[in-house]
């Protein structure tokens, strides 16, 4: 099946900025988490969105991506994701699927990286804001110390498939329309290992690899935010035949604070003021993530009035600067008034040349003529 263009996968036009891209990829990887979202193909889906975001991410990926698209000459026969390796799709796989043949034979037997794990990490709020040494525990396949890997009993070795002779392939020869031609396939025998086990290991029972629960140390990068991931190189899966061991991903799930709202790296908090601090002004402590802070209060101030308080939010995960902390002010108004505070507010009005009996009336009226459709 042909890869979707990354740009339709995140939902994007071709000139959608870094920030765009980001918060698409942001999205999209909340909707389809595996632990977020049972659908059948919900892994597959946020696979796609990871690798449109790792590519379109890139200044050099995505400018290479722009004009090569799938096909780009510097990542090898069968571009992004794809190459000529041995997990690519390169001339041996155009052969085979045409004319049923392959061009090389692999070795069963060859060293070969392990598998890729992927764990999501609950974390608090402040804890994605400071980082955090901590430790996690997962499952994961590692080589199994009773029989060193081999699948077989301690004192004895596996033996040479007699079937493929230790290749691991076996060859079936086909009539076509051009002629007998011969395709390679697995050795139903062996299961193309190129090795038959006469007598399993008690442990691991011919597999060669046990599943253990292993902590791990973690080290929670200073700002990292909801949905970015951190690569731990070295701890995926064990290796086969000696290969080197797989990676793991870990993905950060941030809970949401009390008080504190973030938005990239900057902070938002919502300031309550009593209708009197925000007539005459005041002087006050605001919460921050570093501490409380003093912000003055200029008389006059409105609902939706932004105070910036800067240097006050998150360091930027790749040490890209720091964030401000936004103060967003809200004013309230009092629902119960004993009747001196009412007298007070109406003094208040008078003083200033307001009518309420005014302000009431044009309100009765406007509410008259929207009825009457006026």
């Amino acid at each position: 099946m042909s890869k979707r263009d990354y740009y339709d996968v995140l939902g994007l036009s071709k000139s959608a900025s870094k920030d765009e891209i980001r918060k698409a990829y942001r999205s999209l990887s909340k909707k389809y988490h595996p632990d977020l979202n049972k659908a059948d193909d919900a892994v597959e889906k946020f696979k796609e969105v990871t690798e449109a975001y790792e590519i379109l991410s890139d200044d050099s990926k995505k400018a290479n991506y722009d004009q090569f698209g799938h096909t780009d000459p510097n990542q090898g026969f069968g571009g992004f994701g794809g190459g000529s390796g041995a997990d690519g799709f390169g001339f041996d796989d155009i052969f085979s699927t045409f004319f049923g043949g392959n061009t090389r034979r692999r070795d069963p037997n060859a060293p070969r990286k392990g598998d890729d794990l992927q764990y999501s990490m609950n974390i608090d709020f402040m804890e994605a804001v400071f980082g955090k040494e901590t430790e996690v525990e997962i499952p994961k396949e590692e080589t199994c110390d009773t029989c060193d890997g081999s699948g077989a009993k301690k004192g004895t070795t596996p033996k040479t498939c007699t079937h493929c002779g230790g290749s691991g392939q076996i060859s079936v020869t086909q009539n076509t329309p051009l002629g007998q031609m011969v395709n390679r396939r697995a050795c139903p025998h062996c299961q193309g290992t190129g090795k038959i086990i006469p007598e399993k290991c008690s442990t691991c029972h011919g597999a060669g690899r046990v599943t253990n629960k292993k902590k791990i140390k973690v080290t929670i990068p200073e700002g990292v935010d909801d949905g970015q991931q951190l690569r731990v190189s070295g701890q995926g899966e064990a290796g086969h035949n000696g290969g080197p061991a797989g990676d793991l991903y870990i993905v950060f799930r941030v809970r949401q604070h009390e008080k504190f709202i973030r938005e990239d790296d900057d902070i938002y908090l919502e300031l309550n003021l009593s209708f009197p601090q925000a007539s005459l002004g005041d002087e006050i402590e605001v919460p921050t993530v570093h501490g409380n802070v003093n912000l003055k209060i200029p008389a006059g101030t409105q609902t939706g009035t932004r105070f910036r308080l800067k240097g006050k939010g998150v360091k930027n995960v790749h040490g890209r600067g720091i964030g401000d902390q936004h103060v967003v002010v809200k004013v309230l108004t009092p629902k119960k008034m004993t009747e001196k505070q009412k007298e007070l507010m109406r003094e208040f009005a008078a003083i200033s040349g307001d009518s309420l009996d005014e302000y009431s009336s044009s309100l009765f009226d406007k509410i008259k003529r929207s009825i009457k459709g006026d």
